[in-house]
């Protein structure tokens, strides 16, 4: 790739950021053993009070969870959720709606067993939900999803989902050496990243996003870069405007470029394989709204949710409820 050169800021290369808006991308990674304390204490300095409540209430919750059987954690899990969102939509001064913003939507008619195709959710156009959805630019025109769509569009239980369900396909591509570069001759900036070489074959590349395509292959390494670039001048020193044009583009990319959090961060890209629908929208809200309808389960149907996790799919569903 002639003319390309890495971007670099204080020194280092400007990488993908897990933040989907308004990301830092000249701040360092922040490592702390307690998430939970390192946001109350910034929300103690920004002078946060609403927001700082809200975020205490969902650690409270958070914590109340601890030990319980999996057939119960949900309950609590989803109000530490809905706190947690209610305290982020609060700091950016989003005005929203106090109802919960999604409801319960079967389609197994009355059925007494539970099934993830069967189960699902509506998201409604006011409250909690909507507004945290609107606040990340999802574009998902379907209000109507089932459990078994939303778990399937999950990275980080992605695994267990093809595991239980063994005929389906891997939506999320496993991608390395991401990194954002310019086209020193053109001034525009891309992100780039290769495909290991177990994923490396036209198969894959067919199934990709738009928002992605295959830009070269070398000994059975194919590097793909992003199909949307942005304005970029000065690669070693970033103007302003630089950087807001680089931040546009990432969020663009985002709801196709997912990570799953570990001892180091690992990215995917999210491709359109044959199967339940893919969604637009990002991992926080579908866990929001799996997380809503096992806590209704747990209120009303405990006897059926208990027997369900005793069943066959019963690993992928406590696998989200230990990993969400």
């Amino acid at each position: 790739m002639k003319n390309i050169t890495s971007i670099k800021l204080k020194g280092r290369e400007l990488k993908p950021h897990k933040a989907i808006i308004s990301p830092l991308l000249n701040s360092r990674t922040v490592l702390t053993n307690s998430p939970w304390n390192f946001v109350e204490l910034w929300l103690k300095r920004e002078k946060q009070r609403n927001a700082l409540f809200y975020w205490n209430q969902a650690h409270e919750f958070h914590k109340a969870s601890f030990g319980l059987p999996t057939q119960s954690a949900p309950l609590l899990h989803y109000y530490s959720f809905m706190n947690a969102v209610k305290a982020l939509l609060t700091s950016k001064g989003i005005a929203f709606n106090q109802y919960h913003g999604i409801k319960a939507h079967s389609t197994g008619r009355n059925s007494r067993t539970i099934n993830l195709r069967n189960e699902g959710v509506k998201i409604s156009n006011q409250g909690i939900l909507p507004s945290l959805s609107l606040y990340l630019g999802e574009n998902e025109p379907v209000k109507i999803h089932s459990l078994q769509e939303l778990l399937y569009n999950l990275p980080y239980i992605h695994r267990t989902y093809c595991l239980t369900y063994s005929s389906q396909t891997d939506m999320f591509i496993p991608v390395k050496d991401c990194q954002y570069v310019i086209d020193r001759s053109a001034k525009q900036a891309f992100l780039i990243a290769k495909l290991s070489k177990d994923f490396s074959t036209q198969h894959i590349i067919n199934r990709f996003p738009t928002t992605f395509s295959l830009e070269s292959k070398n000994k059975g390494q194919y590097l793909i870069k992003s199909s949307e670039s942005a304005t970029f001048s000065k690669p070693n020193r970033p103007t302003r405007t630089d950087l807001r044009n680089l931040t546009q583009l990432h969020q663009k990319l985002r709801l196709d470029l997912c990570y799953i959090n570990g001892a180091q961060t690992l990215w995917y890209i999210k491709t359109k394989p044959s199967g339940p629908s893919r969604l637009s929208r990002f991992p926080v809200t579908i866990t929001f709204a799996i997380m809503h309808r096992l806590s209704e389960l747990c209120r009303y149907r405990p006897l059926e949710l208990a027997s369900f996790l005793s069943g066959q799919k019963n690993w992928l569903l406590s696998e989200f409820i230990e990993q969400s």
